[in-house]
């Protein structure tokens, strides 16, 4: 008995090796043929001319109308729902809302006012005399997102083409 199954095991053990083969070739002819050589770094195929030289010239810096939002008096605190809901207290709320007592400045360049009529018909007077113009808006320490979406509001609705924040000063 012994003897019948080292026949078996030993019969089972060869292995064909054709069809390993096959699959190794096949796939060594797919690597090849995918194969992209690696490019030049730093070499760029261009078609220039070649007997001019390289003109630089200077561009012409973009003139933005800068507008600064300052906070000039904060104001009174509320609860976030109104002014029904009591005064803001540190401990409780998370979020308040602003009185109508609450002061902000509006500048654009050395001209300050404190009206948002008046920051609009500033900004549709540069606004038209260049209609490419960027705006900026600028809001520095304890203005809230309110205050900047009212100045946004009347740079859209002026149809400024473009629109940028200016980063904290914290």
């Amino acid at each position: 008995m012994k003897t019948s199954l080292m026949r078996l095991t030993k019969e089972e053990c060869k292995l064909e090796m054709t069809s390993m083969i096959d699959v190794t070739f096949l796939l060594l002819i797919f690597f090849m043929c995918t194969l992209k050589f690696k490019t030049l770094e730093g070499k760029l195929s261009a078609y220039l001319p070649k007997d001019v030289g390289v003109n630089q010239m200077d561009a012409e810096p973009i003139e933005k109308v800068e507008i600064l939002i300052k906070v000039v008096r904060e104001g009174t605190r509320y609860h976030p729902r109104g002014p029904a809901y009591g005064l803001w207290k540190p401990e409780v709320n998370v979020r308040w809302a602003y009185g109508d007592d609450r002061v902000l400045e509006y500048a654009i360049g050395p001209r300050k006012t404190r009206d948002l009529e008046e920051l609009r018909s500033r900004l549709k007077l540069l606004h038209q005399a260049d209609v490419n113009r960027p705006a900026t808006i600028d809001a520095r320490k304890g203005v809230v997102y309110e205050d900047v979406i009212r100045v946004l509001d009347q740079v859209m609705a002026l149809k400024f083409k473009e629109c940028t924040f200016v980063g904290s000063y914290e």
